[in-house]
């Protein structure tokens, strides 16, 4: 997916318009922020895990280049929430009220 990471001015008409509310807009995408924020914390902390020793051995840590590779990648990344907008204002994102699906 290519997204922009650099800041973008967004319409507020065009997001309201998808759920028509703004703010019901804005609380689907930042609930979407959430769910990407968390599956990168997770695919970051397992690949990390895999340098995790039991040692602490200073030399390793200032040479694992690896390791700061993988840290660089996800820093450069594009931030959840800007991910999400994409997202929802692409249509990629499906949601529901459960109020309104309650027989």
């Amino acid at each position: 997916m290519a997204v922009n990471p650099s800041i973008v001015t967004r319409d507020l008409d065009k997001i309201a318009e998808k759920t028509g509310n703004l703010y019901e807009s804005l609380h689907v995408v930042s609930q979407r922020a959430k769910q990407i924020s968390s599956t990168m914390k997770e695919e970051l902390n397992n690949k990390l895990s895999e340098f995790a020793s039991t040692v602490d051995n200073l030399e390793e840590v200032f040479e694992n280049k690896e390791q700061i590779e993988i840290s660089k990648f996800y820093e450069r990344m594009p931030k959840p929430t800007t991910l999400a907008m994409e997202e929802f204002m692409e249509g990629k994102i499906y949601s529901r009220d459960p109020e309104l699906t309650q027989e």
